[in-house]
């Protein structure tokens, strides 16, 4: 599998926020949001087999381990073969996606993020995929302003939503605009900053 870069810090999102993990993050990915920043992730990378990102694994002990991307699922063989063997050996699984290719097959090993890609993102995500979100997994919802949060709110009341579901201002937008939104559209979401940017961690 072709691996960006393994990396220890804390989780900055979603529904594990400020807990220690290990970071796999894959190279490639099928989009090119306009305030994409891990632009890196897209061409960067190396091979790696199996065996040896399981040994980066257990040399860290993680309790969490999140795969991401770019877009990890584009290396959905790989991913097949590494989550049983991470599920084995206890550790509790997280991948992060951008909503554009099926995750089922993925569900018995981890919890899904699907990021549902916003107008300012300038791309779109497949919404049908919504439907498989269990409790367990969650939606987040990258926006940059009011027209993207009137996205948000659109999908929320058209498409029934099992797991928690995320808003994230961009990194640098009007967080305050933003938070305003949610409370005067009374909006059933997790107000949700970038917290490895704040403190300035990986």
């Amino acid at each position: 599998m072709r691996i960006a870069e393994i990396f220890y810090s804390l989780q900055g999102e979603g529904r594990n926020q400020g807990r220690p993990c290990l970071f796999i993050r894959l190279t490639g990915c099928n989009l090119r949001c306009q305030w994409c920043d891990t632009e890196y992730a897209r061409d960067s990378g190396r091979e790696m087999t199996r065996d040896v990102v399981l040994g980066q694994v257990r040399r860290k002990n993680p309790k969490l381990v999140c795969i991401t991307g770019g877009e990890p699922l584009l290396q959905m063989p790989d991913l097949e073969k590494i989550l049983p063997a991470l599920s084995r050996e206890g550790v509790e699984i997280d991948i992060e996606t951008n909503g554009t290719i099926n995750f089922c097959s993925l569900q018995e090993y981890a919890s899904i993020c699907m990021d549902v890609k916003c107008p300012s993102s300038g791309e779109e995500s497949d919404l049908s995929l919504l439907a498989s979100i269990r409790q367990e997994d969650s939606v987040k919802f990258v926006v940059a302003d009011e027209a993207d949060c009137g996205y948000a709110v659109d999908i929320i009341r058209h498409h029934p939503i099992e797991g928690e579901i995320f808003i994230t201002p961009v990194f640098g937008s009007d967080y305050g605009k933003i938070a305003r939104f949610i409370l005067e559209n009374n909006l059933p979401v997790r107000f949700q900053i970038q917290l490895h940017k704040v403190i300035g961690v990986q």
